[in-house]
């Protein structure tokens, strides 16, 4: 296997459908309500796509240096651990992508804002710093904060709320109460991702001193948690499809409640947590098509 399919495997492109989610949802609500750029759609993508990729990374080599990533791992190899790539390596890749995200991240506020709103530039710019800070600390240096339960609130923020208002808010230059409640239904499908990974990993997790919520909580209260994330997400996109509704093409993100319900039903009759793996992709997959199908729905 060449080089180049290793790097492809720690970038890990499975993620990537999650990673736009928001940014999908965002610009169908800018685009219903007028406001729509091609370029700034295409540079919004691009920017989501290297921070999500900056973050694979960065977790690959946050968990490989701390030994994290071992034997006990019940999900994929990752690169340093499998030692095909080096912690060296990583590294300097790491670098090299940040200064892609922040190229991408002016590239984008400068297409959005020029320089007629300069409030809103110089906020997102704070917005980039900290979306690129949050990729590259979850799992990097001492204070990780995946390591002490915070990856669920960081990815609620980012994968919900600044994924979702923050993508309409380059189109339309203002906030819009339309956009509230898909950001709540992107992060909390966001942070169910990431806590079924966190169920799945909990044994090993625990050994290498990765105290996630799941680790804190226990596998039960994960569980219950889990639903509560998932089940909130169904409740609010409902209540949004009830609130905005124009015609029936609206709710055609009911279609996603499907897949999202047998998943609740497997994770309510799991008692091995390598079972939990399969739901991994399944659960990201359906959080991507409730996506898509919200955004179609509320243009037709």
């Amino acid at each position: 296997m060449s080089t180049l399919k290793y790097w492809v495997q720690a970038a890990r492109l499975r993620t990537l459908p999650l990673s736009i989610s928001g940014i999908i949802v965002g610009t169908a609500l800018a685009a219903y309500n007028g406001f729509f750029d091609w370029q700034v759609f295409t540079l919004a993508i691009l920017t989501t796509i290297s921070l999500q990729v900056l973050s694979n990374f960065a977790n690959d080599y946050g968990d490989g240096v701390k030994g994290t990533d071992n034997e006990d791992r019940i999900g994929p190899q990752r690169a340093l651990q499998s030692g095909n790539i080096s912690s060296e390596a990583m590294l300097e890749v790491i670098k090299k992508n940040i200064l892609i995200c922040i190229i991408l991240s002016f590239s984008l506020i400068y297409s959005a804002f020029g320089s007629k709103h300069l409030l809103y530039a110089l906020a997102f710019f704070v917005i980039g710093l900290s979306s690129i800070y949050a990729a590259i600390r979850y799992t990097m240096g001492n204070n990780a904060y995946g390591y002490r339960g915070l990856g669920d609130v960081f990815v609620f923020l980012f994968f919900g709320l600044v994924s979702v208002i923050g993508s309409y808010v380059l189109y339309s230059k203002q906030i819009d109460h339309v956009t509230f409640l898909p950001a709540c239904v992107l992060g909390f499908l966001s942070a169910a991702v990431l806590n079924l990974n966190n169920m799945r990993d909990i044994e090993s997790d625990r050994k290498a001193n990765k105290n996630t919520l799941v680790v804190k909580l226990g596998s039960s209260k994960a569980k219950k948690y889990h639903y509560f994330l998932i089940i909130s997400a169904i409740i609010l996109s409902f209540v949004f499809g009830i609130l905005y509704y124009t015609s029936i093409f609206n709710l055609l993100f009911l279609i996603a409640y499907i897949p999202l319900f047998i998943h609740l039903k497997n994770v309510k009759n799991n008692t091995n947590p390598v079972h939990l793996d399969p739901e991994l992709k399944k659960l990201a997959l359906t959080t991507f098509l409730l996506a898509i199908l919200l955004a179609i729905g509320h243009l037709l």
